[in-house]
């Protein structure tokens, strides 16, 4: 795991936890530009429905649940909120991660991008 130096002063300086290492260990700045591979299908506008769902406030949303969104019944079946573990695992290989999604996006086989994005998607406006 990874923490920005920024993050360490402040939990060394504040006594501050970190509810989710993975998360602070990302780079949001860096993933707004990873989620680049992402907008053709996605929008980080609430509510805005693309080839895929707006992806505002996924983390920790059920998978499968944007109203008026059409998900395969994989997604469906899935039923589990999407943390940042399990997005970390989608996003790594989301046919892996849920059989049958009609995802077509192959992955991204990088950590420290997987980790960024998520950090971007945490901290987007819900």
């Amino acid at each position: 795991m990874r923490l920005r130096k920024g993050a360490l002063a402040l939990i060394s300086t504040y006594g501050l936890a970190v509810a989710n290492p993975a998360v602070a260990a990302g780079d949001a700045a860096h993933g707004k530009m990873v989620f680049a591979r992402c907008a053709a299908c996605h929008s980080m506008t609430p509510g805005k429905k693309m080839v895929g769902p707006s992806l505002a406030g996924i983390i920790g949303r059920k998978a499968g649940t944007v109203e008026g969104f059409t998900y395969s019944p994989a997604m469906k079946a899935y039923g589990r909120n999407w943390d940042v573990k399990a997005m970390d695992a989608f996003l790594a290989s989301p046919k892996t991660a849920i059989p049958g999604t009609r995802m077509i996006f192959a992955g991204l086989p990088n950590a420290a991008d997987r980790a960024d994005l998520i950090a971007y998607l945490s901290a987007a406006p819900k």
